[in-house]
């Protein structure tokens, strides 16, 4: 069985951004939502793919993703997504032996930078770059499902309900 092991971190400031080993364009919009499951479809570059999720907001998920045609996934977005979609760009940066993601959002999510990582376990160290900030795994708020239903432009000053998420 498919499992995710990531941390999500605030980013601070644009230290990382010389360290870019690659980029692209996301757009992804979802299907489905239960208490046990996110579904979404996800154009990531060229490639379409679509995935699985088991419950958000903790460090270990299980997670099942599949490559489908690109043209493929741009009709079962504009035909099914539920909510508005979330964009944003992927950057790949390397840290200490580790291939982190920066997801710099746009649209209804400007202004949000997240960076995570993806662990083989759940207790395996992970030497924090200077420009992360606070660590934000298990708030529910910055898992990207939550950011179609509450982007991050209109949380404004107040936190969103626990019963939001």
């Amino acid at each position: 069985m498919a499992v995710e092991i990531e941390r999500k971190f605030l980013v601070r400031n644009d230290d990382w951004r010389p360290q870019v080993r690659g980029s692209a364009v996301i757009r992804q919009g979802y299907f489905c939502r239960t208490p046990l499951l996110r579904a979404r479809i996800r154009i990531y570059g060229d490639k379409g793919f679509i995935t699985l999720k088991s419950e958000p907001g903790t460090r270990s998920r299980h997670e099942f993703e599949y490559e489908i045609p690109q043209a493929d996934a741009a009709e079962i977005i504009r035909r099914f997504s539920i909510e508005p979609l979330v964009t944003k760009t992927r950057h790949d940066v390397d840290h200490a032996g580790l291939r982190w993601a920066v997801d710099v959002f746009t649209g209804p999510n400007h202004g949000l930078v997240l960076a995570e990582v993806e662990l083989e376990h759940e207790d395996q160290p992970v030497p924090l770059p200077d420009w992360v900030g606070e660590e934000v795994t298990g708030d529910r708020r910055y898992g990207n499902s939550n950011l179609a239903r509450f982007p991050f432009a209109s949380w404004g000053e107040e936190l969103l309900p626990a019963d939001a998420l």
